[in-house]
């Protein structure tokens, strides 16, 4: 009984230990690969496939998965790094590279770590590139150098089966030297460019101005000689109409020495004059005032002045035609005229729209501005005064 039992419990417990190698070799044998990821099987220590998105079955403690590569673009920011320019300046660049898989049995068999060898190229080739440059260039450079450091680390980790696809620089920091004199510079540059601008701006300000002033001195002057012009030809005009006043009226020597005595008080109008002159005419000019009220004068002969011309005419002749002006009555009767003529055109013009006739809006159309309509213009008088 005893030795039943205990046979049993042996081919129990090698029934579990079937089971569990069973069981262990099927989850060995099925593998399930993930999107974008690629896996290395080796077989017996050797390479022997690589496994695709998907489900694969391997043999059981034959094959054997070496490693799972990511197949997606990677980004990796690599530590600033310090840099000596061709100026003996000491510059610290942060890159950072963008890089992925496209062997994975070659990023795995031709170098044990691709992650830290991108990292030792790109500083090494940084060294090389930006010792060539001095501060200023590798401020200003900088696809420049992205292109230098893609193009060297694509030729080298093309073996590698990794393929660079970018290379960016993160910042490029000088020393706190350097940054201090080049805000200085930058300054210093800024000033110079806002004081030409400002020395432009006043310059192109007195231009305007100066420009200004001269079209408005030609202008002045202009208006100027047009006013003098007209005053002279104003003045031309009077000297010639009193002229011609004169010698058509025919004044006689009487006339002419009551005029003479009239001006005469004038000259020491003022209270500033304690004396005044008597001119050496005075004598005469009262003797032909006195020969005139005594009878004595009687003009010249015939009614022919010394000139030769009859008396009462103008030396002018009719170059200078008498001033007249429009009669008040007809003015008056030409403005009453016309203001009718406006009343019937608006009267007019509101029965031709269709609308009907509104009195109230006749009454603002009548030049009295009243309910009675306006009578019909007067003739003018027969005495009316004439010009």
């Amino acid at each position: 009984m005893d030795g039943l039992g205990s046979g049993q419990i042996a081919l129990y417990i090698v029934l579990g230990l079937v089971l569990l190698f069973v069981v262990i070799a099927l989850v060995r044998a099925v593998k399930i690969v993930p999107q974008a990821v690629a896996i290395i099987v080796e077989r017996l220590g050797r390479y022997s496939r690589t496994l695709d998105a998907g489900l694969h079955l391997l043999i059981p403690f034959v094959d054997r998965v070496r490693a799972g590569v990511d197949l997606r673009e990677q980004v990796v920011s690599f530590p600033p790094q310090p840099v000596i320019t061709s100026d003996n300046l000491v510059v610290s660049i942060d890159t950072v590279i963008y890089f992925q898989v496209t062997e994975p049995k070659s990023a795995v068999y031709e170098i044990a770590n691709y992650i830290q060898g991108i990292e030792q190229l790109t500083v090494t080739t940084l060294r090389n590139v930006v010792g060539s440059m001095d501060l200023e260039q590798t401020l200003t450079s900088r696809d420049q150098i992205n292109g230098q450091l893609r193009g060297v680390l694509d030729e080298a980790t093309g073996r590698w089966g990794v393929r660079v696809n970018r290379v960016e620089l993160k910042s490029i920091d000088p020393p706190d030297s350097i940054k201090g004199s080049m805000e200085q510079q930058m300054r210093a540059e800024r000033d110079r460019r806002a004081a030409i601008l400002t020395a432009e701006g006043f310059k192109q300000s007195q231009i305007l101005t100066a420009e200004g002033e001269k079209q408005a001195a030609i202008l002045r002057a202009e208006g100027g000689a047009q006013a003098a012009i007209l005053t002279a030809e104003g003045e031309a005009r009077a000297i010639l109409q009193v002229f011609d006043a004169v010698h058509r009226g025919d004044a006689d020597p009487k006339l002419l020495a009551y005029q003479y005595l009239q001006m005469l008080p004038k000259i020491a109008a003022t209270p500033s004059n304690k004396m005044w002159f008597l001119p050496s005419e005075l004598t005469s000019a009262l003797g032909t005032f006195a020969k005139g009220f005594g009878g004595a004068f009687t003009g010249s002969d015939g009614g022919v002045s010394d000139s030769g011309r009859p008396a009462g005419t103008s030396p002018l002749g009719d170059d200078l035609p008498p001033t007249t002006l429009t009669d008040p009555a007809e003015a008056l009767a030409e403005a009453r005229r016309e203001s009718a003529a406006a009343t019937a055109d608006a009267t007019s013009s509101g029965t031709l729209s269709g609308l009907p006739f509104d009195p109230s809006v006749e009454l603002g159309q009548r030049p009295g501005g009243g309910a009675v309509p306006p009578r019909a213009p007067e003739p003018p008088p027969e005495d009316a005064p004439t010009a």
